[in-house]
């Protein structure tokens, strides 16, 4: 069965990435203002480890950001990834991004330590570079496999020093569940040769 984009031009793909990504992030930059005119209030949507009445904050974690400056340091890369994973079909990107936020926020609340703090896109980010990484192996599709080896390239080593557990004030835990939660929507959201076919 086609998707309701299936028809789209390319061009009408990229306007549509595009419009959701710039979306998405003028909701972030929005949410930091009124964090800070609130006293920083939403800094209490993080996630606190292993306490039950958390569990609520699992996914408005990844929509919150302590100051402008962690903002504006996720803001690129989301917007790039983003938009980038989001051109092979805005249906599928947000099952994608759904699972990396439930998983890595999940994870973040069984593994991260105790009485910390953790909210931030960055889980979302490293989930859809490890989506991206691995997505054209998977589907076997060229521009796939050569946009994943750009991405290594270009964000790679940013991407490892994330997961470096000496760094302080940073949740490397929660770097590495969204990583691992990118490569496996890679697997779940797979698209089969006959959707390929219908969306070219």
């Amino acid at each position: 069965m086609s998707s309701a984009g299936a028809g789209w031009s390319r061009g009408d793909r990229v306007m549509a990435a595009g419009k959701l990504m710039l979306a998405w992030v003028a909701l972030l930059w929005l949410l930091e203002v009124v964090d800070v005119l609130s006293g920083h209030a939403l800094d209490g949507l993080g996630v606190t480890p292993r306490t039950p009445s958390e569990l609520v904050d699992v996914v408005p974690s990844a929509f919150v950001h302590f100051g402008f400056a962690h903002l504006a340091a996720n803001t690129v890369p989301l917007l790039v990834l983003g938009l980038l994973a989001a051109l092979a079909g805005l249906r599928r990107f947000l099952l994608v991004c759904a699972l990396i936020v439930l998983v890595d926020g999940l994870g973040v609340w069984l593994i991260a330590p105790a009485h910390t703090n953790t909210a931030g896109a960055s889980g979302l980010i490293f989930g859809l570079f490890g989506f991206l990484l691995v997505s054209g192996f998977v589907e076997r599709r060229p521009w796939g496999i050569l946009a994943g080896i750009l991405i290594a390239a270009i964000w790679g080593g940013s991407i490892l020093s994330g997961l470096a557990p000496t760094q302080t004030g940073i949740s490397w835990q929660g770097h590495l569940l969204g990583l691992l939660a990118g490569v496996a929507a890679a697997f779940v959201f797979r698209r089969r040769a006959a959707s390929r076919a219908l969306a070219s």
